[in-house]
């Protein structure tokens, strides 16, 4: 019997230490450990991040009406503005960033819609080559050189054209209509070719044409995509600065047509924020308007997440 427990210690130990090494991290579980803890620490920044520029620009913008006791509506729905007198109605500002907003999308999604179409049913890969590069070339463009552009060229076309000083809604508008063409294209041409080819390849089996197939078929399906693709246009016109700033004339007055001068929340923001005080009413009117801007951005974020969520109901079904 003393025999047999002899011969079992050394097997004991020797389980135990195979016991102790299965439980021991290994290099690769060590290196598994890291990098999820390195992905964590920048998920955590990022939120960090964007909470306090959430915190910061809502505390500011709210200051006006908590510091300055200015009435929410009268500052909505104002049209007169001058911080310093007191008057600081950002209706004008309003009307005009959705003027040219709305304006822009309008005029650039047919194009954009149609050179989707032309690189992904009817162009050869040649032309395809070729588009790809100039729409990529045409999102590298900084703001400024459209801003100068339109300075130059699209404001005296526009006096020449219908008279006045040639700073307006209009001009703003064929600025950013170039600015965002590429956005809301190559987003449209990642929706077409996301239409599953069955689609096509059935509807031409059963005897439709290009057109009929394209038009009621990929069309349809890529509805969802191609909105997506217009909300990111708009977001991006609606939160552009300087190239706006330099055509639409920065007049803060309610815009009378397409051809008077205009003014928008983030142009009013760039010409004025050098010029105020922190902590006073004009400061303050600014931050309000910043925090408009804001609002917007979320909202726009909003909206393509409940498209894409019909959008994916809508092909389960």
């Amino acid at each position: 019997m003393e025999q047999t427990n002899s011969d079992l210690k050394p097997n004991d130990a020797r389980t135990d230490d195979w016991t102790a090494r299965l439980h021991r991290a290994t290099r690769a579980t060590r290196e598994d450990w890291l990098g999820r803890g390195i992905s964590y620490l920048c998920i955590g920044v990022i939120i960090l991040v964007v909470a306090s520029m959430l915190w910061f620009i809502t505390s500011k913008g709210i200051a006006t009406f908590t510091q300055n006791h200015v009435n929410l509506w009268k500052f909505v729905s104002g049209t007169n503005w001058s911080p310093n007198q007191g008057q600081i109605g950002a209706l004008p500002m309003i009307v005009g960033s959705f003027a040219v907003t709305f304006a822009a999308a309008i005029v650039a999604t047919p194009f954009a819609v149609g050179t989707a179409i032309f690189m992904t049913e009817i162009a050869p890969n040649k032309g395809r080559k070729f588009l790809q590069p100039v729409i990529e070339l045409l999102v590298g463009i900084p703001s400024v050189v459209y801003g100068f552009i339109g300075l130059a060229v699209v404001v005296p076309f526009m006096r020449h054209l219908v008279g006045g000083s040639g700073f307006g809604i209009i001009s703003a508008t064929f600025v950013l209509f170039v600015m965002v063409l590429p956005t809301i294209t190559t987003m449209t041409v990642d929706s077409l070719r996301s239409v599953p080819r069955f689609y096509k390849e059935a509807s031409l089996a059963l005897g439709a044409t290009r057109w009929q197939t394209v038009s009621r078929v990929i069309l349809r399906a890529a509805t969802p995509g191609i909105l997506t693709a217009i909300i990111f246009g708009m977001a991006r016109a609606f939160g552009e600065a300087l190239a706006v700033q330099m055509v639409i004339g920065n007049a803060a007055i309610m815009p009378k047509n397409l051809i008077s001068p205009a003014a928008t929340l983030t142009s009013q923001l760039t010409t004025g924020i050098g010029d105020t005080i922190d902590g006073t009413l004009p400061s303050n009117a600014l931050w309000s308007l910043a925090l408009i801007l804001l609002l917007m951005s979320l909202f726009f974020n909003a909206l393509v997440r409940l498209i894409a969520k019909r959008g994916q109901l809508s092909h389960e079904r």
